[in-house]
């Protein structure tokens, strides 16, 4: 009879046994879809204005900074590596950001429909379909984010890094962009400045100004103005040019400054981005055609 006991208390353990694995596989299969259910953590980006610093959630963030960074005609891959790009940025910069291009120009709702006007839906529909159609994607390098920098156009190539800017940044080499010089057009600008606004603008009684050195990519490096050395970037923003590639002929109107591209060259070249879409480029490929060995993959995995 102890013997049937036994063997009755072990069938039944081993049933409860069983059951409980059973039940522990239901609970973990359940934990598991649910996990795969959720969406990535909410972002808040904290967007310093004029006036007041607004809160906005990451996906949304984007909308109004691709609208201000953009142009809203440009093929949607342009778009899409605008908003990798741009997401990218305020990641690197912990989600803190001003709404001007010290940052990345963020336009609020009424200011897209006020430029919009009877476009507004249809502009925001096409944002918003690159925005999702790369859903929380960024960039990285050797796991970091990247400090993802873009720009109008180039000169024909962009710049390393440390040739506009202080420091090596390893993603940040100059690459071929051929297709500003045809694809933008507004690629070629000039500005003339007369004898005594120049040297007004460098507190000195007379100008004596020459070129002396060019970066690889074409960009000027340095300039001597009556023996002071200048780099170019000095140059470009103290008399307000569209970029650092510039030549200086002496006119009779004074010296007109000729220069190509737009922005400080480091990065993604828009119009560049522009180009590689139309030519059937995805996203991915123009990203990473600009930005050198990065990943792309999404911030929640």
């Amino acid at each position: 009879m102890k013997t049937i006991y036994t063997k009755l208390l072990f069938v039944i353990c081993l049933i409860l046994i069983i059951g409980c694995l059973q039940y522990q596989g239901d609970i973990t299969y359940l934990l598991s879809n649910y996990q795969t259910k959720q969406k990535p953590k909410d972002y808040i980006v904290n967007v310093k204005t004029k006036t007041k610093t607004l809160k906005v959630p990451l996906e949304e963030y984007l909308i109004g900074v691709v609208a201000g960074e953009m142009p809203v005609s440009f093929e949607l891959e342009a778009l899409k590596a605008q908003v990798v790009a741009s997401r990218t940025f305020v990641l690197s910069r912990h989600l803190n950001v001003d709404s001007t291009t010290n940052s990345q120009v963020y336009l609020t709702d009424e200011q897209m429909k006020k430029n919009w006007k009877g476009s507004y839906s249809k502009n925001k529909a096409k944002i918003e379909k690159a925005i999702k159609e790369t859903s929380y994607e960024a960039m990285t390098y050797q796991g970091e984010y990247i400090s993802a920098m873009f720009f109008s156009s180039s000169n024909g190539k962009t710049v390393n890094c440390e040739d506009y800017f202080n420091g090596k940044v390893a993603y940040l080499k100059a690459v071929d962009s051929h297709w500003d010089l045809t694809i933008d057009p507004t690629n070629t600008r000039t500005k003339t400045f007369t004898k005594q606004a120049l040297s007004k603008a460098f507190g000195i009684s007379s100008i004596d100004i020459n070129i002396t050195a060019y970066t690889n990519s074409g960009y000027v490096k340095t300039v001597i103005i009556n023996g002071k050395k200048y780099t170019g970037r000095q140059i470009r923003e103290k008399l307000g040019l569209a970029s650092s590639c510039f030549q200086i002929q002496l006119t009779s109107k004074g010296y007109q400054f000729t220069t190509k591209g737009s922005g400080h060259g480091v990065g993604m070249s828009q119009y560049g981005a522009q180009a590689m879409a139309k030519e059937n480029k995805t996203y991915q490929e123009i990203l990473k055609h600009y930005y050198q060995n990065i990943e792309i993959k999404r911030i929640d995995s």
